[in-house]
């Protein structure tokens, strides 16, 4: 059934529901994150949510609901089952969309494409090398030479979980420094960093928007971001690139996505409930603030489909090209 916020999202955005609206109910809207409270995307779920909730009008309240597990891939595979009725979306991201299902041995859990509903692009935001406090090294370069020079196995690194976002990022870093290091996979981001600041990892690739805080408190130090260019908000911090990691690039993204089916009504109802609340300068300012940038490119639901299907295309020919295989 269509809920009623929906309905009225409906009707802002000139679009009759049609008589395929059988009913309506006061239920929340509930957006899933993958990841544990404090994660990137419950992080950006939790300052979009309100004014996403008034742009789909009717008095619409959301509920953050947090599914951890796999790096995203349990919370994705539960939506899929989801009724496309309007009551449940999910912010999903690169490793449960486009890293899982194509780097995963075996990989038989979801297709990325056909079995979602693809709602609009959230934003791009950076990945950051962290390291523990007493890793040797006064600059960035002298960090990853440090990395590239140590005992192969001897350092150990640290992540959310296996076979996402941050596993493949640090296994390409890995094999760029020609290096082999010991995967301690995590239950969440929170633990991950935790494990980093108390020194049982000594690095980690993760997600600037979780990292953020304790990079800004001094409890573990930020390195080098894996974009092209380095980050408004920390402008002090250089890319691999420039920390003598040639060409290294790693871009990540998060999108709202549905169970698969939804009516293309209500799906444009939340794509554009989406998109004004990302065309709002304070809600911008809250996600660069907490290291998420917002996506500026033309958003409706063809192009948020098309790009799901190329970046489900060029991961193929990433994890191709590098042979980097997970094991799930």
């Amino acid at each position: 059934m269509l809920t009623r916020r929906v309905v009225a999202g409906l009707a802002m955005a000139g679009l009759a529901p049609g008589p395929w609206v059988a009913a309506q109910t006061d239920r929340p809207l509930t957006m899933v994150t993958g990841y544990s409270p404090g994660g990137s995307t419950d992080i950006a779920a939790r300052i979009m949510n309100e004014r996403f909730a008034t742009h789909l009008g009717g008095g619409t309240r959301i509920v953050v609901e947090n599914r951890p597990g796999a790096s995203g891939v349990v919370a994705s595979e539960w939506l899929r089952r989801q009724a496309p009725d309007g009551s449940v979306v999910m912010i999903a991201e690169t490793g449960s969309h486009a890293i899982a299902p194509n780097a995963v041995i075996g990989w038989n859990r979801y297709d990325p494409v056909n079995d979602f509903t693809h709602l609009g692009i959230i934003g791009a935001p950076p990945l950051i090398l962290v390291v523990n406090n007493r890793v040797p090294g006064a600059t960035a370069a002298e960090v990853v030479e440090h990395l590239r020079r140590a005992t192969p196995e001897s350092i150990t690194y640290a992540t959310s979980g296996v076979g996402g976002i941050l596993h493949l990022a640090t296994e390409m870093l890995a094999q760029q420094l020609g290096q082999r290091f010991v995967h301690v996979p995590y239950r969440s981001g929170a633990q991950m960093l935790q494990a980093i600041h108390t020194g049982e990892a000594q690095f980690g690739i993760a997600a600037l928007a979780s990292a953020n805080a304790m990079v800004r408190e001094g409890l573990v130090r930020g390195v080098a971001v894996t974009t092209t260019t380095r980050f408004s908000t920390y402008p002090a911090i250089p890319t691999l690139t420039e920390a003598a990691v040639p060409g290294f690039e790693f871009d990540v993204w998060y999108i709202l996505v549905g169970p698969p089916g939804m009516p293309r009504p209500a799906a444009t109802a939340l794509n554009r409930a989406l998109v004004a609340t990302l065309a709002e300068d304070p809600i911008r300012d809250r996600l660069l603030a907490a290291g998420h940038d917002t996506w500026r490119a033309p958003n409706g639901l063809p192009e948020a489909r098309a790009f799901i299907e190329r970046e489900v295309a060029k991961f193929r020919e990433v994890v191709r090209r590098t042979g980097v295989w997970l094991e799930g």
